[in-house]
């Protein structure tokens, strides 16, 4: 009975998990990309330089090729444009990350924040909003920020 009872488990539970996890690490990826996005858009000035900072943060994090992150980019470009908030994006990351996962999607947003050299303030605001709806403390949220400078060359400043 024993070995019945792993083979329905292995034929007809673990298929439906493993479904599962592709999803919910799509969903992942889709609501991290998106909020790179958004935060390349904050300023109203979308540099070469930030489109590339949001390609090899996503290759970083996601080891993505490149016919997988266009397709990335893409679907994450609707999802943010027809999303109300970032509420939707934010609540998906803070159930699926750890805090260090979740502190390195904060550096790559200061990354793509900071790689245009220019800090506007509607970036820093965005940035501020989503430490704190991913629940990261100040000492993080100062330590992302000083790694993505340090990754972007970019000097000290607000």
């Amino acid at each position: 009975m024993i070995p019945s009872i792993k083979e329905f488990f292995s034929q007809f539970i673990e298929p439906g998990t493993r479904q599962a996890e592709a999803g919910s690490e799509q969903a992942l990826r889709i609501a991290t990309a998106a909020l790179l996005l958004e935060m390349m858009r904050m300023d109203n000035r979308i540099a070469d330089a930030e489109r590339t900072a949001i390609a090899a943060a996503l290759r970083r994090q996601f080891g993505l090729d490149a016919g997988q992150l266009d397709t990335l980019i893409a679907i994450a470009e609707q999802e943010a444009h027809q999303a109300s908030g970032y509420y939707q994006f934010t609540s998906l990351i803070n159930k699926s990350c750890d805090a260090a996962q979740k502190i390195r999607i904060v550096e790559n947003l200061w990354q793509v924040a900071l790689v245009d050299g220019h800090l506007d303030a509607h970036e820093l605001h965005l940035m501020r909003k989503i430490a704190d709806l991913l629940h990261i403390g100040h000492a993080d949220y100062v330590a992302a920020k000083q790694r993505a400078r340090e990754a972007t060359g970019v000097p000290p400043g607000p």
